[in-house]
Protein backbone atom coordinates (compact mmCIF):
# COMPACT_ATOMS: atom_id res chain seq x y z
CA UNK A 1 0.00 0.00 0.00
CA UNK A 2 1.46 3.75 -1.03
CA UNK A 3 2.14 5.13 2.30
CA UNK A 4 0.51 8.83 2.72
CA UNK A 5 2.58 12.15 2.28
CA UNK A 6 2.65 15.62 3.01
CA UNK A 7 -1.23 16.58 3.20
CA UNK A 8 -2.09 13.25 2.65
CA UNK A 9 -0.49 12.84 -1.31
CA UNK A 10 -0.01 9.37 -1.51
CA UNK A 11 3.60 8.03 -2.33
CA UNK A 12 4.18 6.09 -5.19
CA UNK A 13 6.17 2.85 -4.64
CA UNK A 14 7.89 0.34 -6.27
CA UNK A 15 6.06 -2.03 -8.09
CA UNK A 16 6.03 -5.70 -6.57
CA UNK A 17 9.47 -7.71 -7.55
CA UNK A 18 10.78 -4.73 -8.42
CA UNK A 19 13.87 -2.67 -6.35
CA UNK A 20 16.29 0.35 -6.19
CA UNK A 21 20.10 0.12 -5.83
CA UNK A 22 20.65 2.20 -3.45
CA UNK A 23 23.96 3.50 -2.76
CA UNK A 24 24.81 1.60 0.20
CA UNK A 25 24.45 -0.97 -2.37
CA UNK A 26 26.09 0.01 -5.29
CA UNK A 27 29.58 -1.79 -3.80
CA UNK A 28 28.45 -5.32 -3.98
CA UNK A 29 27.56 -4.54 -7.73
CA UNK A 30 30.82 -2.94 -8.63
CA UNK A 31 32.45 -5.61 -7.09
CA UNK A 32 30.93 -8.23 -9.28
CA UNK A 33 31.45 -6.18 -11.86
CA UNK A 34 35.20 -5.75 -11.32
CA UNK A 35 35.48 -10.14 -11.26
CA UNK A 36 33.16 -9.80 -14.67
CA UNK A 37 34.82 -7.80 -16.73
CA UNK A 38 38.65 -8.47 -16.63
CA UNK A 39 37.63 -12.62 -16.97
CA UNK A 40 35.94 -11.53 -20.79
CA UNK A 41 38.76 -9.16 -21.39
CA UNK A 42 41.54 -11.93 -20.85
CA UNK A 43 39.17 -14.40 -22.74
CA UNK A 44 38.70 -12.33 -26.00
CA UNK A 45 34.64 -11.57 -25.04
CA UNK A 46 33.81 -8.08 -26.70
CA UNK A 47 31.10 -6.04 -24.78
CA UNK A 48 27.60 -6.22 -26.67
CA UNK A 49 24.02 -4.29 -25.55
CA UNK A 50 21.00 -5.32 -27.15
CA UNK A 51 17.30 -3.42 -26.61
CA UNK A 52 15.60 -4.38 -23.34
CA UNK A 53 12.50 -4.53 -25.50
CA UNK A 54 11.51 -6.42 -28.23
CA UNK A 55 9.06 -8.36 -30.65
CA UNK A 56 7.36 -10.96 -28.53
CA UNK A 57 7.99 -13.94 -31.51
CA UNK A 58 11.50 -13.64 -30.92
CA UNK A 59 11.14 -15.20 -27.08
CA UNK A 60 8.13 -17.58 -28.33
CA UNK A 61 10.23 -19.15 -31.29
CA UNK A 62 13.46 -19.54 -29.04
CA UNK A 63 12.88 -20.41 -25.36
CA UNK A 64 10.23 -22.04 -26.23
CA UNK A 65 5.78 -22.61 -26.26
CA UNK A 66 6.04 -24.94 -23.55
CA UNK A 67 8.53 -23.57 -21.06
CA UNK A 68 7.53 -21.57 -18.16
CA UNK A 69 9.13 -18.26 -19.32
CA UNK A 70 6.65 -17.77 -22.33
CA UNK A 71 3.64 -19.42 -20.83
CA UNK A 72 3.59 -17.52 -17.40
CA UNK A 73 6.17 -15.45 -17.14
CA UNK A 74 6.78 -12.77 -19.76
CA UNK A 75 6.25 -9.04 -19.56
CA UNK A 76 4.20 -8.95 -22.97
CA UNK A 77 1.86 -6.08 -24.24
CA UNK A 78 0.45 -4.47 -27.38
CA UNK A 79 2.29 -1.13 -28.40
CA UNK A 80 0.49 1.64 -29.50
CA UNK A 81 1.31 0.37 -33.36
CA UNK A 82 -0.21 -3.26 -32.45
CA UNK A 83 3.14 -4.75 -32.62
CA UNK A 84 3.23 -7.92 -29.84
CA UNK A 85 6.21 -6.92 -27.79
CA UNK A 86 7.86 -7.99 -24.47
CA UNK A 87 10.50 -6.70 -22.04
CA UNK A 88 13.48 -9.50 -22.63
CA UNK A 89 13.04 -12.77 -19.72
CA UNK A 90 16.69 -13.59 -21.01
CA UNK A 91 19.45 -12.41 -23.43
CA UNK A 92 20.42 -15.16 -25.49
CA UNK A 93 17.79 -14.97 -28.05
CA UNK A 94 18.68 -11.42 -28.46
CA UNK A 95 22.05 -11.59 -28.52
CA UNK A 96 21.30 -13.96 -31.36
CA UNK A 97 19.33 -12.11 -32.95
CA UNK A 98 21.70 -9.21 -33.03
CA UNK A 99 24.52 -11.66 -34.52
CA UNK A 100 21.88 -12.74 -37.66
CA UNK A 101 20.81 -8.56 -38.02
CA UNK A 102 24.54 -8.07 -38.39
CA UNK A 103 25.95 -10.28 -40.48
CA UNK A 104 28.53 -11.20 -37.59
CA UNK A 105 28.79 -14.73 -39.38
CA UNK A 106 30.96 -12.63 -41.74
CA UNK A 107 33.44 -11.82 -38.97
CA UNK A 108 36.33 -14.49 -38.26
CA UNK A 109 34.63 -17.43 -36.14
CA UNK A 110 34.33 -17.64 -33.06
CA UNK A 111 32.15 -14.70 -32.53
CA UNK A 112 32.57 -14.10 -28.17
CA UNK A 113 30.49 -11.45 -26.99
CA UNK A 114 29.82 -10.38 -23.39
CA UNK A 115 26.43 -8.39 -21.58
CA UNK A 116 25.42 -7.14 -18.83
CA UNK A 117 21.81 -5.80 -18.03
CA UNK A 118 17.97 -6.27 -16.84
CA UNK A 119 16.01 -9.04 -17.48
CA UNK A 120 12.21 -9.37 -16.64
CA UNK A 121 9.98 -12.24 -15.38
CA UNK A 122 6.33 -12.08 -14.19
CA UNK A 123 6.72 -14.60 -11.51
CA UNK A 124 6.57 -14.71 -7.66
CA UNK A 125 9.11 -12.72 -5.52
CA UNK A 126 11.05 -14.61 -3.20
CA UNK A 127 14.59 -14.58 -1.90
CA UNK A 128 17.35 -13.85 -4.76
CA UNK A 129 14.27 -13.93 -7.04
CA UNK A 130 12.68 -10.78 -8.65
CA UNK A 131 10.59 -9.68 -11.64
CA UNK A 132 13.24 -6.89 -12.62
CA UNK A 133 16.60 -8.49 -11.99
CA UNK A 134 20.31 -8.62 -13.59
CA UNK A 135 22.74 -10.81 -15.45
CA UNK A 136 25.64 -11.05 -16.98
CA UNK A 137 26.65 -13.57 -19.77
CA UNK A 138 29.43 -14.88 -21.76
CA UNK A 139 28.35 -15.77 -25.94
CA UNK A 140 30.11 -17.67 -28.29
CA UNK A 141 29.00 -18.25 -31.78
CA UNK A 142 30.63 -19.93 -34.61
CA UNK A 143 32.66 -23.34 -33.12
CA UNK A 144 31.53 -26.05 -32.01
CA UNK A 145 34.78 -27.36 -30.62
CA UNK A 146 33.92 -29.04 -27.02
CA UNK A 147 36.69 -27.06 -25.60
CA UNK A 148 35.07 -23.95 -25.80
CA UNK A 149 31.82 -25.63 -23.39
CA UNK A 150 34.83 -25.80 -20.92
CA UNK A 151 36.03 -22.38 -21.98
CA UNK A 152 32.76 -20.56 -20.62
CA UNK A 153 32.74 -23.37 -17.57
CA UNK A 154 36.00 -22.10 -16.44
CA UNK A 155 34.96 -18.75 -17.00
CA UNK A 156 31.81 -18.92 -14.40
CA UNK A 157 33.54 -21.09 -12.28
CA UNK A 158 36.61 -18.42 -12.05
CA UNK A 159 34.13 -15.84 -11.52
CA UNK A 160 32.43 -17.07 -8.59
CA UNK A 161 36.29 -18.04 -7.49
CA UNK A 162 37.56 -14.50 -7.62
CA UNK A 163 34.60 -13.39 -5.55
CA UNK A 164 35.44 -15.87 -2.65
CA UNK A 165 32.45 -17.79 -3.03
CA UNK A 166 32.53 -21.55 -3.20
CA UNK A 167 30.29 -23.67 -5.94
CA UNK A 168 29.67 -26.34 -7.67
CA UNK A 169 29.15 -27.34 -11.00
CA UNK A 170 26.22 -29.45 -12.15
CA UNK A 171 26.44 -30.61 -15.95
CA UNK A 172 24.33 -33.25 -18.23
CA UNK A 173 24.17 -33.74 -22.18
CA UNK A 174 20.70 -32.92 -24.32
CA UNK A 175 22.00 -34.84 -27.10
CA UNK A 176 21.28 -33.51 -30.37
CA UNK A 177 18.22 -33.57 -33.36
CA UNK A 178 19.43 -37.42 -34.23
CA UNK A 179 19.76 -38.81 -30.47
CA UNK A 180 17.20 -37.02 -28.58
CA UNK A 181 14.02 -38.53 -30.20
CA UNK A 182 14.65 -41.93 -28.67
CA UNK A 183 15.15 -40.22 -25.50
CA UNK A 184 11.97 -38.66 -25.65
CA UNK A 185 10.24 -41.64 -26.58
CA UNK A 186 11.34 -43.49 -23.29
CA UNK A 187 10.86 -40.45 -21.09
CA UNK A 188 7.46 -40.71 -22.25
CA UNK A 189 6.59 -43.93 -21.60
CA UNK A 190 7.79 -43.37 -18.17
CA UNK A 191 5.88 -40.34 -17.37
CA UNK A 192 2.75 -41.86 -18.94
CA UNK A 193 2.48 -44.35 -16.60
CA UNK A 194 2.39 -42.09 -13.71
CA UNK A 195 0.59 -39.62 -15.53
CA UNK A 196 -2.10 -39.52 -12.22
CA UNK A 197 1.13 -38.09 -10.18
CA UNK A 198 1.81 -35.31 -12.40
CA UNK A 199 0.74 -31.61 -11.93
CA UNK A 200 -1.70 -29.97 -14.41
CA UNK A 201 0.80 -28.26 -16.68
CA UNK A 202 2.96 -31.31 -16.67
CA UNK A 203 -0.02 -33.65 -18.11
CA UNK A 204 -0.45 -30.97 -20.69
CA UNK A 205 3.33 -30.86 -21.72
CA UNK A 206 4.15 -34.39 -21.88
CA UNK A 207 2.28 -34.32 -24.98
CA UNK A 208 3.97 -31.89 -26.54
CA UNK A 209 7.47 -31.25 -24.51
CA UNK A 210 8.25 -34.30 -22.06
CA UNK A 211 11.76 -32.84 -21.16
CA UNK A 212 9.93 -29.72 -19.59
CA UNK A 213 8.86 -32.43 -17.16
CA UNK A 214 11.85 -32.99 -15.71
CA UNK A 215 12.37 -29.07 -15.06
CA UNK A 216 8.95 -29.07 -13.29
CA UNK A 217 9.16 -27.68 -9.42
CA UNK A 218 6.28 -28.99 -8.26
CA UNK A 219 6.71 -31.18 -5.53
CA UNK A 220 5.14 -34.57 -6.50
CA UNK A 221 6.65 -34.09 -10.66
CA UNK A 222 10.32 -33.53 -8.97
CA UNK A 223 9.97 -36.60 -6.95
CA UNK A 224 9.13 -38.99 -10.01
CA UNK A 225 12.42 -37.71 -11.40
CA UNK A 226 14.57 -40.23 -9.96
CA UNK A 227 13.25 -43.01 -11.13
CA UNK A 228 13.02 -41.71 -14.94
CA UNK A 229 15.65 -42.48 -18.27
CA UNK A 230 18.81 -40.72 -17.83
CA UNK A 231 19.76 -38.97 -21.34
CA UNK A 232 23.31 -40.03 -21.12
CA UNK A 233 22.16 -43.82 -21.69
CA UNK A 234 20.41 -42.84 -25.16
CA UNK A 235 23.50 -39.99 -26.71
CA UNK A 236 24.21 -40.99 -29.82
CA UNK A 237 28.26 -41.08 -31.36
CA UNK A 238 29.03 -37.96 -31.92
CA UNK A 239 27.01 -36.89 -28.39
CA UNK A 240 28.99 -39.32 -26.42
CA UNK A 241 32.24 -38.16 -27.66
CA UNK A 242 31.64 -34.49 -27.38
CA UNK A 243 30.23 -34.83 -23.76
CA UNK A 244 33.32 -36.77 -22.75
CA UNK A 245 35.93 -34.61 -24.29
CA UNK A 246 34.66 -31.61 -22.22
CA UNK A 247 34.44 -33.62 -19.24
CA UNK A 248 38.11 -34.29 -19.74
CA UNK A 249 38.81 -30.78 -20.43
CA UNK A 250 36.89 -29.72 -17.35
CA UNK A 251 39.29 -32.30 -15.50
CA UNK A 252 42.69 -30.85 -17.32
CA UNK A 253 41.58 -27.63 -15.92
CA UNK A 254 40.79 -28.54 -12.36
CA UNK A 255 37.51 -27.31 -12.63
CA UNK A 256 35.38 -29.77 -10.47
CA UNK A 257 31.57 -30.88 -11.81
CA UNK A 258 29.41 -33.40 -10.39
CA UNK A 259 27.08 -34.99 -13.41
CA UNK A 260 23.21 -34.80 -12.90
CA UNK A 261 21.36 -37.10 -15.54
CA UNK A 262 17.93 -34.96 -15.06
CA UNK A 263 19.65 -31.55 -15.70
CA UNK A 264 17.98 -30.25 -18.43
CA UNK A 265 17.63 -25.85 -17.72
CA UNK A 266 13.92 -23.99 -18.43
CA UNK A 267 14.91 -22.89 -22.27
CA UNK A 268 14.13 -24.84 -25.31
CA UNK A 269 17.04 -24.12 -27.37
CA UNK A 270 19.98 -25.97 -25.42
CA UNK A 271 21.41 -29.14 -27.12
CA UNK A 272 24.52 -31.14 -26.04
CA UNK A 273 26.43 -29.46 -22.94
CA UNK A 274 24.32 -27.80 -20.43
CA UNK A 275 25.53 -26.88 -16.70
CA UNK A 276 24.75 -24.66 -13.73
CA UNK A 277 26.64 -23.10 -10.74
CA UNK A 278 25.32 -23.87 -7.63
CA UNK A 279 26.63 -22.83 -4.10
CA UNK A 280 28.72 -25.48 -2.76
CA UNK A 281 27.05 -25.83 0.21
CA UNK A 282 23.38 -25.70 -0.81
CA UNK A 283 21.10 -28.40 -1.42
CA UNK A 284 19.25 -27.91 -4.60
CA UNK A 285 16.08 -26.13 -4.25
CA UNK A 286 14.13 -23.84 -6.79
CA UNK A 287 15.72 -20.51 -6.23
CA UNK A 288 19.55 -22.05 -5.57
CA UNK A 289 20.86 -21.74 -8.99
CA UNK A 290 23.29 -19.21 -9.53
CA UNK A 291 23.77 -19.18 -12.88
CA UNK A 292 24.02 -21.63 -16.19
CA UNK A 293 24.37 -21.97 -19.71
CA UNK A 294 25.40 -24.73 -22.36
CA UNK A 295 24.88 -24.83 -26.11
CA UNK A 296 22.39 -24.13 -28.64
CA UNK A 297 23.61 -25.13 -31.97
CA UNK A 298 20.16 -25.46 -33.75
CA UNK A 299 19.27 -21.44 -32.15
CA UNK A 300 20.14 -19.88 -35.15
CA UNK A 301 19.13 -21.36 -37.82
CA UNK A 302 15.29 -21.18 -35.66
CA UNK A 303 16.11 -17.78 -36.16
CA UNK A 304 16.18 -17.41 -39.74
CA UNK A 305 20.17 -17.65 -39.81
CA UNK A 306 22.69 -20.07 -41.33
CA UNK A 307 23.62 -23.26 -39.51
CA UNK A 308 25.68 -21.99 -36.73
CA UNK A 309 27.12 -23.36 -33.48
CA UNK A 310 27.07 -21.63 -29.86
CA UNK A 311 27.63 -21.64 -26.14
CA UNK A 312 26.80 -19.54 -23.75
CA UNK A 313 25.92 -18.70 -20.16
CA UNK A 314 24.42 -16.40 -17.68
CA UNK A 315 25.18 -15.39 -13.79
CA UNK A 316 22.14 -13.92 -11.98
CA UNK A 317 23.89 -10.89 -10.41
CA UNK A 318 20.97 -10.48 -7.01
CA UNK A 319 21.95 -13.95 -6.87
CA UNK A 320 25.79 -13.56 -6.73
CA UNK A 321 25.63 -10.33 -4.24
CA UNK A 322 23.08 -12.70 -1.90
CA UNK A 323 25.76 -15.12 -1.61
CA UNK A 324 28.76 -12.53 -1.13
CA UNK A 325 26.22 -11.43 1.99
CA UNK A 326 25.26 -14.51 3.21
CA UNK A 327 29.56 -15.50 3.57
CA UNK A 328 29.67 -12.03 4.83
CA UNK A 329 32.35 -11.17 2.28
CA UNK A 330 32.58 -6.78 2.39
CA UNK A 331 33.60 -5.68 -0.84
CA UNK A 332 36.27 -3.12 0.07
CA UNK A 333 35.25 0.56 -0.82
CA UNK A 334 36.22 1.42 -4.24
CA UNK A 335 37.96 4.30 -5.51
CA UNK A 336 38.64 6.15 -2.26
CA UNK A 337 39.48 9.95 -2.26
CA UNK A 338 43.02 10.77 -1.79
CA UNK A 339 42.09 14.34 -0.73
CA UNK A 340 38.89 16.04 0.56
CA UNK A 341 38.26 19.59 0.37
CA UNK A 342 36.84 21.47 2.85
CA UNK A 343 35.70 25.30 3.16
CA UNK A 344 34.96 27.41 5.83
CA UNK A 345 32.47 30.64 4.41
CA UNK A 346 31.77 31.36 1.83
CA UNK A 347 35.00 33.34 0.43
CA UNK A 348 37.09 30.71 1.34
CA UNK A 349 34.15 28.19 -0.83
CA UNK A 350 35.25 30.45 -4.18
CA UNK A 351 38.90 29.40 -3.61
CA UNK A 352 38.18 26.13 -3.19
CA UNK A 353 35.77 25.00 -6.27
CA UNK A 354 38.64 26.23 -8.85
CA UNK A 355 41.52 24.23 -7.04
CA UNK A 356 39.18 21.11 -7.00
CA UNK A 357 39.25 21.32 -10.72
CA UNK A 358 42.83 21.93 -10.52
CA UNK A 359 43.16 18.61 -8.18
CA UNK A 360 40.99 16.51 -10.51
CA UNK A 361 42.59 17.66 -13.97
CA UNK A 362 45.91 16.32 -12.21
CA UNK A 363 44.48 12.95 -12.07
CA UNK A 364 44.09 12.90 -8.37
CA UNK A 365 40.98 11.60 -6.73
CA UNK A 366 39.26 14.37 -4.67
CA UNK A 367 35.79 14.88 -2.78
CA UNK A 368 34.07 17.85 -1.37
CA UNK A 369 31.12 18.75 0.24
CA UNK A 370 30.72 22.04 -0.96
CA UNK A 371 27.67 23.24 0.79
CA UNK A 372 29.20 22.53 4.05
CA UNK A 373 30.79 25.37 6.40
CA UNK A 374 31.03 23.57 9.24
CA UNK A 375 34.96 21.98 9.57
CA UNK A 376 33.68 19.75 12.36
CA UNK A 377 30.86 17.93 9.78
CA UNK A 378 33.24 18.04 6.56
CA UNK A 379 35.92 16.12 8.71
CA UNK A 380 33.76 13.46 9.51
CA UNK A 381 32.69 13.18 6.19
CA UNK A 382 36.35 13.27 5.14
CA UNK A 383 36.90 9.91 7.49
CA UNK A 384 33.66 7.94 6.32
CA UNK A 385 35.21 8.57 2.60
CA UNK A 386 38.76 7.26 3.92
CA UNK A 387 40.50 10.31 2.71
CA UNK A 388 44.30 10.08 3.07
CA UNK A 389 44.41 14.11 3.23
CA UNK A 390 41.95 17.36 4.00
CA UNK A 391 42.85 20.25 2.50
CA UNK A 392 41.48 23.25 4.45
CA UNK A 393 40.80 26.97 3.67
CA UNK A 394 39.29 29.21 6.39
CA UNK A 395 39.60 33.06 6.19
CA UNK A 396 42.77 32.80 7.02
CA UNK A 397 44.14 31.21 4.15
CA UNK A 398 42.64 33.01 1.92
CA UNK A 399 44.32 36.34 3.40
CA UNK A 400 47.47 34.71 3.23
CA UNK A 401 46.95 33.20 -0.05
CA UNK A 402 47.49 29.40 1.87
CA UNK A 403 46.25 26.09 2.34
CA UNK A 404 46.44 23.74 5.19
CA UNK A 405 47.28 20.15 4.50
CA UNK A 406 45.72 17.71 7.53
CA UNK A 407 47.26 13.97 7.23
CA UNK A 408 44.63 12.13 8.27
CA UNK A 409 46.07 9.43 9.58
CA UNK A 410 48.81 10.74 11.25
CA UNK A 411 47.35 13.95 12.41
CA UNK A 412 49.91 16.05 11.43
CA UNK A 413 49.14 19.71 9.32
CA UNK A 414 51.29 21.72 7.30
CA UNK A 415 50.66 25.09 5.24
CA UNK A 416 51.57 25.26 1.99
CA UNK A 417 51.23 28.57 -0.71
CA UNK A 418 47.76 28.21 -2.70
CA UNK A 419 49.19 28.56 -6.29
CA UNK A 420 51.56 25.44 -5.00
CA UNK A 421 49.03 22.88 -3.63
CA UNK A 422 48.55 20.87 -6.54
CA UNK A 423 52.30 20.14 -6.96
CA UNK A 424 52.75 19.68 -3.21
CA UNK A 425 50.02 17.18 -3.45
CA UNK A 426 51.37 15.00 -6.40
CA UNK A 427 54.01 15.18 -4.73
CA UNK A 428 52.88 13.51 -1.64
CA UNK A 429 50.61 10.81 -3.40
CA UNK A 430 53.52 9.90 -5.73
CA UNK A 431 52.42 11.24 -8.45
CA UNK A 432 54.43 12.15 -11.92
Amino acid sequence: MPRPATRGVATPQTLRGMKDILPSEQKYWLHVRDAAEPLAAAYGYDRIDTPILEETGLFVRSVGKQTDIVEKEMFSFIDAGGENVSLRPEATASIVRSYINHGMFNQPQPVKLFYWGPMFRHERPQSGRFREFHQFGFEVLGDKHPVLDAEIILIAHLFFKELGIKTAVQINSLGCPTCRPTYLAELTNYYRAKRSQLCENCKRRLLKNPLRVLDCKEAGCAALKDGAPQIVDSLCEECKNHFMRVLEYLDEIQVPYVLNPHLVRGLDYYTKTVFEIWPADETESSQSALGGGGRYDGLVEVLGGRPTPACGFAIGIERAILQLKSANIEPSVRNKPDIFMAQLGDVARRKVVPLFEELRKAGINVASSFSKDSLKSQLEIANRLGSRYTLIIGQKEVLDGTVLIRDMEAGMQEIVDYNRAVGEMKKKLGRP
